[in-house]
């Protein structure tokens, strides 16, 4: 199968090249990088590491997945972070996984094996919140619905309906996973962000919290 990997970035010349290395390890994978607005060398170091590097102004991290899916022609997908603290090494297992087990969406869960350093005591109480009202909007069981790691075959993706521009694309994605296909979690490591967060806690927390209640009304159609 071919792979292909979309990375959204924004300032993340201190770690995108090590991203862009860890999935070349897998081999011949097609690597789209969208960048939304950098005013570092992200953009160059991505183009130097063989990346296809997509510019999109638009505001939105659901925009940014959005156009760079759009572009993708591998069988299977990979999208991460551009920031490093999602591994890039548990990504040939969870292919094998999805192939082999005939999974059709693998999300990376960062809550079962958690830290204080890699994931703070707000963000957790804030994803279980979100994760519990999920679980009880739409009769599902998750653990981590805000996890931005995911690895999935390209094929469900083209049926989905109804995601974000903005930041409850994360959890959009997943509900529709859940909706159309076979849908597993996978823990992992998240690592501790060495760059500037870009996750704006109270107002993104609040906001996603929101956009669960509009795609329950919108019957998740």
């Amino acid at each position: 199968m071919k792979i292909s990997a979309v990375i959204p970035t924004i300032n993340e010349e201190h770690t995108i090249g090590e991203v862009i290395d860890g999935l070349r390890r897998l081999g011949d994978v097609e690597i789209i990088v969208v960048d939304t607005n950098s005013t570092d060398r992200t953009r160059e170091i991505a183009m130097e590491k063989g990346a296809l590097v997509i510019s999109e102004p638009r505001k939105g991290y659901g925009r940014a997945y959005k156009t760079g899916l759009e572009r993708i022609t591998g069988d299977v997908v990979v999208c991460m972070d551009g920031d490093g603290t999602y591994p890039t090494n548990v990504v040939g297992p969870l292919i094998d996984l999805l192939i082999y087990d005939e999974v059709d969406f693998i999300s990376c869960d960062r809550i079962t094996l958690r830290t204080s350093k890699s994931y703070t005591t707000l963000h957790f109480v804030g994803n279980s919140i979100l994760t519990k009202s999920i679980g009880i909007l739409f009769k599902t069981s998750l653990k981590d619905s805000q996890s931005g790691m995911w690895i999935f075959r390209s094929g469900i993706y083209r049926q989905m309906r109804n995601l974000s521009n903005g930041m409850s694309f994360s959890q959009d994605i997943k509900i529709e996973a859940i909706r159309l296909g076979q849908f597993i979690e996978v823990p992992i490591r998240y690592g501790v962000r060495i760059t500037k967060p870009k996750l704006k806690t109270w107002h993104d927390g609040f906001s996603n919290l929101f956009y669960v209640f509009v795609k329950r009304v919108n019957g998740n159609s």
